[in-house]
């Protein structure tokens, strides 16, 4: 009864088209959840997600959960997450993702390792947008969260207004790892929000791939396309 006064007075919005939600509806309303594009990716080891990285790095698997496009419900979502405080969503996409991930037997993953903040950027944000989300997916594989093993040496400007060959400009010492002894031999599954060019994932994957026997997969919430 009190959630029902709640809502009648308060009522929810939807994070992807800003709309009325009904008092059943989560994150997204209905109409959105059936609009919102969804990848093909959990399908086959042999994606376009895959595809972007050959040659540049080595990946037991890869994918994403939607197509992110400009103005966009996937843009709307994100924005939500990343500047407005609705971490909500990272658990959203990541109980998701989970269900899409159970169509394809991924190797057993040891740890999952969101792609880090810098620590001024973490402090003025509050929160690392793609923790909730990591969260979620270790939870239900079962692994360990870590969120120290890789850092970022350097506070860049975000990529989000960056046009596409700024954005291949990432600098090799960007990225650093802390521990190689304890995760030596693990299956580490890299996580992010928006992968656009990759070159934020090769530049945290190579250092990763510096910790001996590591098998690495990346999944992250969104695919934007060009």
């Amino acid at each position: 009864m009190k959630n029902y006064f709640f809502d009648l007075f308060f009522p929810k919005s939807c994070l992807g088209c800003s709309g009325l939600m009904l008092a059943s509806e989560i994150v997204l309303c209905t109409a959105c959840r059936h609009e919102i594009p969804l990848t093909s990716h959990f399908f086959s080891t042999e994606n376009e997600f895959t595809k972007k990285f050959y040659g540049r790095i080595e990946l037991e698997f890869g994918g994403s959960l939607l197509y992110f496009h400009k103005q966009g419900i996937v843009q709307q979502l994100i924005h939500n997450l990343k500047y407005r405080q609705h971490q909500e969503v990272g658990y959203f996409l990541g109980e998701w993702i989970i269900n899409e991930m159970f169509q394809y037997h991924l190797p057993k993953v040891d740890v999952v390792v969101p792609v880090p903040l810098h620590p001024k950027k973490l402090k003025s944000r509050g929160y690392n947008q793609v923790e909730t989300f990591g969260r979620t997916i270790a939870q239900n594989l079962n692994c360990e969260y870590n969120d120290t093993v890789l850092h970022r040496n350097f506070n860049t400007k975000t990529q989000t207004f960056k046009n596409l060959f700024a954005r291949t400009e990432i600098r090799r010492d960007l990225f650093g790892v802390d521990d190689f002894e304890n995760f030596s031999g693990k299956h580490i599954l890299l996580v992010d929000d928006v992968i656009t060019t990759g070159a934020t994932i090769e530049a945290c994957a190579k250092e990763l791939q510096k910790i001996s026997d590591t098998k690495l997969s990346v999944i992250t919430m969104a695919f934007a396309q060009f």
